[in-house]
């Protein structure tokens, strides 16, 4: 009974952080640039003429791939309604990815397209 007692006078504590929202089209045109920032970095390996692009590694040396998903993985943007957009077009490629095994470049440039 003293150790129930005990336990139901120890608070649990949970944290909760603060939420930044943003409504209307402020936040639909930031995360808009993030998706066009992604994929204008996706899009030039696309295709049998594609380039190369080059990825700064925090450790090792710098990464160079024609694999949109690679670059698309390895984009952090700063602002974060920003990195919100870029995280949605990752999230299709990756779909993309699961249903097809391909297309994941082409399905990152065609949603950009939708918007």
């Amino acid at each position: 009974m003293l150790r129930f007692a005990a336990r139901s006078l120890t608070k649990s504590f949970t944290r909760s952080y603060a939420k930044d929202l943003q409504f209307g089209a402020e936040g639909r045109k930031a995360m808009l640039a993030g998706v066009n920032l992604l994929a204008d970095a996706v899009s030039v390996t696309m295709g049998p003429k594609g380039r190369n692009v080059i990825i700064e590694q925090a450790f090792g040396g710098p990464k160079i791939t024609k694999d949109g998903v690679t670059v698309a993985k390895s984009i952090e943007l700063e602002d974060k309604y920003q990195n919100l957009g870029a995280k949605l077009v990752q999230d299709v490629a990756d779909k993309a990815n699961e249903q097809a095994g391909d297309g994941t470049t082409a399905a990152t440039v065609l949603e950009s397209l939708l918007n």
